[in-house]
């Protein structure tokens, strides 16, 4: 029974961690430009040197 006590509190931590460096993404700015990536290989267009 008290291998269930040691999970709740192995998972609580491991919860507070992935809470914890989703507020610091949040805080540093990764989520601010949401749509650029989404579109940014539609206009990447670089020739492919031919290799002959």
């Amino acid at each position: 029974m008290s291998i269930i006590f040691l999970l709740i509190g192995i998972s609580l931590c491991v919860a507070l961690a992935f809470l914890g460096a989703f507020l610091w993404a949040v805080r540093s700015g990764q989520y601010e430009d949401d749509y650029t990536p989404s579109v940014r290989m539609l206009f990447e267009d670089e020739a492919v040197p031919d290799e002959k």
